[in-house]
């Protein structure tokens, strides 16, 4: 995913793939991790389209 440099200042940062992963679980809405080309730390994102199905989801189908 290509974040865009306005994109990435404003959204949450996280230092590790495990931080990201915890928070998106125990959001209400499903949220997808991705690492930031720019930043190179890890964002969220609620876009599912063409991203591969987190491994708690893809285990159970």
């Amino acid at each position: 995913m290509k974040t865009r440099p306005g994109i990435c200042a404003r959204k949450r940062r996280f230092r590790s793939e495990d931080e990201a992963m915890a928070v998106a679980a125990a959001a209400r809405v499903t949220l997808r991790v991705y690492r930031c080309a720019l930043c190179r730390d890890y964002h969220l994102t609620s876009r599912t389209k063409g991203m591969r199905r987190p491994p708690s989801l893809s285990a159970s189908t």
